[in-house]
């Protein structure tokens, strides 16, 4: 098994905290494992990116040119981005950022997410990257259910799952029920994209 998945968006989204968290979480079950965040821009709120790769095999290089996953968390990122994801690949949008208009590839699974909408929904629209993780994992299967609560509570301190974990949780979860709901409906078998919160 190889999966490899390009995480991006503007910085402050978590983009990179998401993939760390997703590699912490491949390592936690016995996967071999590489992160290679981009550091630079993000910080005046330019696009952040990173890659990850999940695999039971030996990884010959850290960075894939055409990821089996996108996870596009802004407009700017799905424009620069769109055109690297595998054909018969996995492409997720923030819905809520992001006009599904835009996207104008059929030969990838297209599921729009609206993370910030989501995320709301737990009082909190800054934990809409982990919405979108929580979705990710669950509509790919890459790493089993218990895969990322594991690993979020590994990565905090003490103090901060005191404050944090709680929240967190709620937001991977919520990405998860979103994704078990398009699944009931039977949505998403091709590149169609479903309207944010159908």
């Amino acid at each position: 098994m190889v999966h490899d998945v390009l995480i991006a968006g503007f910085g402050g989204q978590g983009v990179l905290f998401m993939g760390n968290l997703l590699a912490q979480a491949g390592m936690e079950e016995g996967l071999e494992v590489t992160f290679m965040p981009a550091y630079g821009v993000e910080m005046r709120g330019g696009t952040a990116n990173c890659n990850v790769i999940l695999s039971s095999e030996e990884i010959g290089s850290p960075i894939s040119d055409n990821p089996v996953s996108g996870i596009m968390m802004n407009e700017a990122s799905l424009v620069r981005f769109l055109k690297s994801v595998q054909s018969e690949g996995f492409l997720f949008i923030n819905s809520s950022l992001v006009s599904a208009g835009l996207v104008t590839r059929r030969d990838v699974q297209c599921v729009a997410v609206p993370a910030n909408d989501l995320a709301k929904r737990i009082g909190n629209d800054q934990m809409a990257s982990l919405v979108m993780l929580g979705c990710f994992v669950e509509w790919t299967g890459v790493l089993p259910g218990a895969a990322l609560p594991r690993a979020m509570e590994f990565m905090l301190s003490p103090k901060a799952r005191e404050k944090f974990l709680a929240v967190n949780l709620a937001a991977l979860e919520e990405g998860v029920r979103f994704a078990r709901g398009l699944r009931a409906e039977g949505r998403n078998r091709g590149p169609e994209v479903p309207e944010p919160g159908a």
